[in-house]
Formats: structure tokens, C-alpha cells, sequence
């Protein structure tokens, strides 16, 4: 098997991912120069800000967030509080953000996956016109592993397995209609292999029965803890959903390499405003997340946490958003996934 050079995660940006193209957003994109953005008062900040955090405390994200809004408080010399408001896959936090003042202290931490995954199951709770993005900020890799409950040692095994015993293997994810369904219901198709969709409703619980055996194949976003349940042997790692392999897991491919680049799916996570936020604002803002995340500190605690550092200008974020809903609405319809 080739491997793929491995990327530094200092150097990862959103170059790497995207191309020029038409956003979401309203319109052809353009350099911040020609946007008219006019002048910001530069008493702005001049109140404590707030981070909506998308998700449960606790998670990757949280903990992410909160390092975050810890470092934009020093630089802007004001507090930035931290509220978390989940559901819906993050849509409702997202929502709750798109609803608020776009005074420019307001703003989302989520997953950009409520822009690109959420509304096309259906009647959505946010999109993307409903938001200005800010900044890119982090890409968390999505595990495939093999519980005690398969034999199976390697990825092509598995395939072989789940070839000769169409259903045979289950496999869990975080929710229908998650990215982990997005992953199995694309090397479903890839491979012309079938397996049994065990659904969650979020990952706590999951990650409890993958270590009691209830079933053969859990995705599930990179963590400490998962790795640590890895090193102890409780779980295997058959392959990442990641533009790259993880420090932490070299001899562990990506998707990408094994041939299935359509699968290779990581959670993309980021900073949005309201949409009408003054754009001056939002410009400052994503270059003082740049400052944050160029820390080295910063950097570490992105590693430690197994996640890749998403450094983007405002036009990148709104070009990755824009491509990942394309690219979902496809996968959506053809592998006919709907919603819960």
C-alpha cells in the first residue's frame, strides 16, 4: 500500500482544501478590499463578547472554545464568555446565533456540518445565509475502529468479512445522518459492501458498548480518550477520515490512501456571526483568531487534542463551506440518507 506524505499540522490552511468558486453567501467571492467594508469604530470591543459553543460541555469542542475565547479576551482586553447550547448536531446553537444582534458580540463556535449536512435532510433549523463566517479553526478526524467483538485485525479484512457476510458487521455512529453514517453509507457505495447502522444519539454512550463488544465498527471523532482506550488495546483503528495521518497513529491510514478519498470525512470546525455583522468586525476578528491560533501553546493543545489547526482568511471559510455543502447534498441524495 502507498502511503501519502504525511502534512505538518502547523502548516495545514485552507488553501490545501479549496478552490476559487461561488459561495453560499450571496454573490461571486471577492478580496476584502473590494467589499466596501467601510470603517469599524475602533472602540469596538467595548463589552464582553459571547461564544455560543455548539455542543455538550466537556467535548473536544468545548474545551477547544474555551482556550479560544481565554486568548481573544487577552488580545482585545475584554472578557469573552462561553455558553453552551446544544442540539441538533449543533444546529440549534448555530440557530440561536443567526437569530442574535449582529451588533458583533455575538458569535458560534460549531462544526460548519448545520450549514452543510443539516439542511439537506429536510426542513432546516439554520443555513448558511443566516450566518457570516469568521474563521476556520480546527479539523477533528474521524476514527474507524473494531470493537472487541471483531476478529478482524486491518481495514481490507474488514472489507473481505463484510463482503462475504452482506449486514454482518455492525457499525455505530453518533446519530443517522452524522458524519460517521456519511462515512459508512459512502464506503457502502464505494465498496458495494453493506453493513448494519447502529445509530446514537450522541457519543458518550457508544463509546461505552464499542468497549463492551455491542458491535463490530464504531466512527467516532479523534479524542484523548479514544486514543487511550486504543493504546490499551480496547479498540483498533482500521483507518482516519483526515487530510492527514495522525501524529499519534502513524502507521494508520487515511481513507484517501486506501482508495476511498469520498469517505476520507473530518468535522471542520469554526467562529460564525449573524449575518449583517459588520464586516469590519468580522475581518478583525478572524485576524486576532489567526494571532491565537500562530501560538505555540495554542498549537499543542490542538495536538494534544488530536486536531488539525484550520487557519483561514473570512473569503476561505465561506469557499470550504460552500464546497462541503455541494459535496453533501450529493452524497445525501445519492446514498439517501435522511434525517431523524
Amino acid at each position: 500500500m502507498m502511503g501519502e506524505p504525511r502534512l505538518s499540522r502547523r502548516h495545514w490552511t485552507a488553501g490545501a482544501l479549496m478552490g476559487a468558486g461561488l459561495g453560499l453567501f450571496g454573490g461571486p467571492l471577492q478580496p476584502a478590499w473590494a467589499q466596501g467594508l467601510g470603517t469599524m469604530s475602533p472602540a469596538w470591543p467595548q463589552k464582553p463578547i459571547k461564544f455560543v459553543v455548539a455542543y455538550p460541555p466537556g467535548g473536544v469542542s468545548d474545551v477547544m472554545a474555551r482556550l479560544l475565547a481565554e486568548r481573544l479576551a487577552l488580545r482585545l482586553n475584554v472578557p469573552v464568555l462561553v455558553e453552551n447550547k446544544a442540539g441538533a448536531s449543533g444546529a440549534l446553537g448555530v440557530s440561536s446565533v443567526a437569530k442574535s444582534s449582529h451588533d458583533g458580540y455575538t458569535f458560534a463556535f460549531s462544526a460548519i456540518s448545520p450549514l452543510t449536512l443539516s439542511p439537506h435532510l429536510g426542513k432546516p433549523v439554520v443555513e448558511a445565509r443566516d450566518i457570516s463566517p469568521v474563521a476556520g479553526v480546527m479539523i477533528s478526524p474521524v476514527l474507524l475502529v473494531a470493537t472487541p467483538a471483531a476478529a478482524f485485525a486491518d481495514f481490507k479484512a474488514m472489507l473481505a468479512v463484510a463482503k462475504a457476510k452482506p449486514f454482518s458487521l455492525r457499525w455505530a455512529t453518533s446519530g443517522s445522518a452524522s458524519l460517521g453514517h456519511v462515512m459508512l453509507e459512502q464506503l457502502h457505495a464505494l465498496a458495494q459492501v453493506d453493513f448494519t447502522h447502529v445509530p446514537y444519539k450522541g457519543g458518550g454512550q457508544q463509546i461505552t458498548d464499542a468497549l463492551g463488544g455491542q458491535f463490530e465498527l464504531l466512527s467516532v471523532n479523534a479524542s484523548s480518550a479514544v486514543l487511550q482506550y486504543i493504546g490499551e488495546g480496547k479498540l483498533r483503528p482500521l483507518a482516519v477520515g483526515s487530510p492527514s495521518r495522525l501524529d499519534s497513529l502513524p502507521l494508520v491510514p487515511t481513507l484517501s490512501e486506501l482508495g476511498f478519498a469520498p469517505a476520507n470525512v473530518s468535522s471542520q470546525f469554526g467562529v460564525m456571526a449573524p449575518a449583517l455583522t459588520p464586516p469590519a468586525i468580522v475581518e478583525r476578528l478572524n485576524a486576532e483568531i489567526q494571532a491565537v491560533l500562530a501560538q505555540p501553546a495554542v498549537r499543542e493543545r490542538l495536538s494534544a487534542a488530536e486536531c488539525l489547526p484550520l487557519r483561514t482568511s473570512v473569503q476561505e471559510f465561506k469557499r470550504i463551506i460552500s464546497q462541503e455543502s455541494d459535496n453533501m447534498a450529493r452524497i445525501v441524495k445519492d446514498a439517501r440518507i435522511v434525517g431523524e
